[in-house]
């Protein structure tokens, strides 16, 4: 599923490739994508119109409208951007394609169906009823273990609670567990103050540079460095910090990949 790292990346794509760019036409090849509006109503409301800024928040990325508004994008389990010109074949599970001068298309391809593409009146207010937490490369140290005292259970749990903290899923709180060197079930309240100082850095020290190793592509298991989990993260796989083989457990129905020598128990 994309995470934080990921949607950074569509968000620079969006801000290169579509900002400032009056918006000709839209294709909506599933309706069920669109949230927010009607079909319809969704290509008249953005037709003559364009994108002149983006952020994200976490799992989040928001494109504002010259008039007002906002489209929100949620990427699901495998959504994506992808541009493609004229000529070219548009790209496979591509449901919601922007229309360009120039003959140029931004698609937002998702195979499975469980993204959404929504007009939305004001991102803030979006992200208010969304209940989502801080931006997990936004909070500040004190405020990150201000949140982590707030939540009970496993550790990994708690990094994957977007109401906690908005960005981690399940592949990179492994990576920042690995990091940190904690147990995904260790408990929340049995972390003192250099556990959380410790974990704090290996998360913005992760998603920073996941984010510039190119997070997002297909291939991004071969992009990070070779000392990571993520190229190795599989139950039987060796270590890269020890060598010892790679386990998988449950944590609240989530499978989780850690080692047991790096990281154990405690």
């Amino acid at each position: 599923m994309p995470e934080l790292p990921d949607v950074e990346n569509y968000c620079r794509f969006l801000k290169r490739h579509a900002l400032n760019r009056k918006i000709d036409g839209v294709g909506v090849a599933t309706a069920s994508i669109i949230k927010g509006a009607s079909a319809g109503g969704f290509r008249r409301r953005l037709k003559g119109h364009s994108i002149d800024a983006a952020r994200r928040h976490g799992k989040h990325l928001f494109a504002a409208l010259d008039d007002g508004g906002w489209i929100a994008f949620h990427f699901g389990m495998t959504g994506r951007f992808d541009m493609f010109r004229d000529g070219e074949q548009d790209p496979k599970h591509d449901r919601v394609r922007f229309d360009f001068p120039g003959g140029e298309h931004l698609a937002y391809v998702n195979q499975r169906l469980l993204g959404r593409v929504e007009l939305v009146s004001d991102a803030d207010e979006y992200i208010r009823a969304k209940r989502l937490g801080p931006d997990a490369l936004d909070v500040d140290e004190r405020t990150f273990a201000g949140k982590l005292a707030e939540k009970r259970g496993a550790i990994k749990s708690a990094l994957m609670d977007q109401t906690l903290i908005a960005g981690i899923g399940n592949i990179y709180s492994d990576e920042i567990l690995f990091h940190a060197k904690l147990h995904p079930k260790t408990p929340t309240g049995a972390l003192d103050a250099k556990a959380v100082r410790r974990l704090y850095r290996a998360m913005r020290r992760v998603l920073e540079t996941a984010i510039a190793k190119g997070a997002g592509a297909e291939d991004v298991e071969r992009r990070v460095p070779k000392t990571w989990l993520l190229p190795h993260r599989r139950k039987g796989a060796a270590c890269p910090r020890c060598g010892g083989k790679i386990a998988a457990i449950k944590v609240q129905s989530r499978t989780a990949y850690f080692c047991p020598s790096c990281q154990a128990q405690e």
